[in-house]
């Protein structure tokens, strides 16, 4: 009852309406869900109308969760927390003026206080306080839900248009509803009422992948789009500066692969011309053939490549001269940020998407059960003997590596051993710190976590047969080359209320291998020069892995059929309804949700319900006597 009448105070009627105020606006900048290829005028308009409301009322909902959140930790934690004792205190001189006065333990650039001097004087308040500030990131979370879907919307526009076909525009709920799970996501969720730069930053590169998949559009981008996504790049170094590899290496590298994966390129000749398969599709000896290609096309097409990605190289020489000018990349506190070589981060990477992914690898634990046999096929068969055969000496080596990585290259470092206030201190504590002989005995566990997550992510477990090579749609000649890529079905016109849940076929599609290979190589960069291991470093490779994710749904696994009928020979209208929504939503997304409400839940009862105080050994209290709570 406290914590209820704790939100009720400040969740007033105002802030009520406020709320879906911002609720209508974010869902009237998403495309009306139509699903279709066919005409509006064939789109049933009660289906629209469903729509629409679904969309604000989802938003609201999402409002409503992280306004209470924010009301909570105003009330239980009303000074700055941790890290925010640094940031606060610097964004309250932002706002009153003293620009030039800097934190020397703050490491990272003055975007987000920038912003906040911006909304404050947006909405004129008259100060920043600790509340305002966190407010912030609530708005933040919002954001990043809008820009998630519309990215992922994007990429199934993409991925139809390299199919051969033309790209709708519509918004599948399917990418409606990964928006929504990315803005749930625990990490994020949490810092959503705590004013740290994760959630704006986040929020930032979103903005720049929304704008780095418009320039994938068959027409090159026009120099004001170039300008302009120079502006969300350096906007996104200003938050944080290893958005420099998303923004640079990988957003950069998909724009090469997507100039030199054009028709002209390919009629120069096959030497020309990118070997690029799904990844559904593919295997090893692909990955190396794929980067092989674009090596070799990218050396005969500098000029090319240099007119569609010169933004990016802008971003990156501006941040080299931020490096040299400050002497190193982080601002402050130099001693205890040192880049360094820390290759076991990419093993902690599969676990923690593991964890957090749990209700999306379903399809893959039940391939998993079919996977000896269907390898000992493939060993059988002429066809695939080859790929199989080669993916034996890639487990054994990637395995060898996994082993010498965690002998000689696993790194503890200072914070992580000190600071019991976060879970990674008790992950560390009861797994890699017990002792040599269980780190190595997790080696299995973090192959076996990474092997599911490629999976998810290549779809190989998403339909019961793969798909056909059939006849190449006629386009302009304009239109780049994709003759490895595969059309999928015409959708059709869904009349009737469960019109707003059909899916665009492109959806259920897996990205192209190298857009696989630049996000392992990106997540790479990202993480190995990190010598602390915390889980707000993995928000955007969890991020961006998320949206590249295919969707599944129920007939991939278990076909066409339809419920049993009863004697009539019609199935109840509650069953019907219900097998109708199973097979046109991806049901592991509603798991998904419900996990994140889950650990949601979990985590702030455990930073507000279970406060704890450090003390000596003689029981005498430590740090002034401050409540110190458990969190990400």
């Amino acid at each position: 009852m406290e914590r209820i009448q704790a939100i009720r105070q400040e969740l007033t009627a105002a802030e009520v309406v406020k709320g879906l105020a911002v609720a209508l606006v974010l869902s009237h900048f998403l495309a009306p869900w139509t699903y279709t290829k066919s005409t509006p005028t064939q789109v049933s308009p009660s289906s629209t109308v469903w729509a629409q409301a679904f969309k604000a009322g989802s938003f609201f909902s999402l409002f409503l969760a992280a306004r209470s959140w924010l009301a909570l930790v105003n009330t239980y934690v009303p000074e700055p927390y941790l890290d925010e004792v640094f940031h606060i205190p610097q964004a309250q001189a932002y706002c009153e003026g003293r620009f030039w006065d800097w934190d020397d333990k703050i490491t990272t650039p003055p975007g987000l206080y920038l912003l906040s001097v911006a909304y404050h004087k947006l909405l004129m308040l008259a100060k920043c306080t600790t509340s305002s500030l966190r407010h912030n990131n609530l708005l933040a979370t919002l954001v990043t839900a809008l820009l998630a879907s519309q990215c992922r919307q994007l990429i199934e526009h993409r991925t139809a248009e390299r199919e051969g076909k033309e790209g709708s525009g519509n918004l599948s709920f399917y990418s409606y509803h990964t928006g929504v799970n990315i803005a749930l996501f625990p990490v994020i969720f949490f810092f959503s009422a705590l004013y740290y730069t994760d959630v704006v930053s986040t929020v930032v590169v979103l903005a720049a992948y929304r704008n780095h998949l418009l320039r994938l559009a068959p027409q090159p981008p026009s120099a004001a789009n170039d300008f302009w996504t120079v502006i969300l790049g350096v906007s996104a170094l200003f938050m944080r500066q290893t958005n420099v590899f998303w923004v640079v290496v990988y957003m950069g590298g998909l724009e090469a692969v997507h100039v030199l994966r054009s028709a002209k390129l390919a009629a120069q000749g096959s030497l020309a011309k990118v070997h690029d398969p799904i990844l559904r599709q593919s295997g090893l000896e692909d990955w190396l053939f794929c980067a092989l290609t674009i090596a070799v096309a990218a050396l005969r097409n500098p000029c090319r490549i240099l007119r569609q990605i010169w933004p990016h190289i802008t971003i990156l020489a501006l941040f080299a001269g931020f490096v040299a000018w400050n002497g190193g990349v982080v601002l402050g506190d130099k001693s205890n940020h040192i880049a360094t070589i820390h290759l076991a981060q990419m093993l902690y990477v599969w676990p923690l998407f593991a964890f957090f992914s749990a209700p999306l690898l379903i399809p893959s634990f039940i391939s998993a059960l079919t996977r000896p046999i269907r390898c000992l096929r493939r060993l059988l068969s002429v066809q695939t003997r080859r790929a199989a055969l080669f993916s034996l000496p890639y487990t054994f080596f990637t395995t060898l590596v996994s082993f010498a990585v965690v002998k000689y290259n696993t790194i503890i470092h200072p914070f992580t051993l000190a600071d019991n206030r976060h879970y990674m201190f008790y992950i560390f504590r009861y797994t890699i710190l017990r002792s040599p002989t269980i780190r190595l005995a997790l080696v299995p566990a973090h192959t076996l976590c990474r092997w599911l997550m490629w999976d998810q992510l290549a779809g190989t477990s998403h339909a019961t047969n793969p798909p056909t090579p059939s006849a190449p749609t006629t386009k302009p000649p304009t239109v780049r080359d994709d003759t490895n890529q595969h059309p999928v079905a015409p959708a059709t016109t869904t009349a009737g209320s469960l019109a707003f849940l059909d899916e665009d076929p492109a959806s259920s599609t897996s990205p192209p291998t190298s857009t696989a290979l630049l996000w392992l190589l990106t997540t790479a960069l990202s993480l190995v020069t990190a010598p602390l291991v915390e889980p707000r470093y993995f928000i955007l490779p969890w991020v961006f892995y998320r949206l590249l994710l295919p969707s599944w749904s129920v007939s991939d696994s278990i076909g066409d059929a339809t419920p049993a009928t009863s004697g009539a020979g019609r199935s109840p209208a509650a069953a019907a309804w219900l097998w109708k929504v199973g097979r046109r939503i991806d049901v592991r997304l509603v798991l998904e949700t419900s996990w994140f409400l889950v650990l949601n839940a979990g985590t702030m009862y455990m930073f507000l319900s279970r406060p704890f105080y450090w003390r000596d050994g003689e029981g005498r209290l430590l740090d002034g006597g401050r409540v110190q709570r458990f969190m990400w």
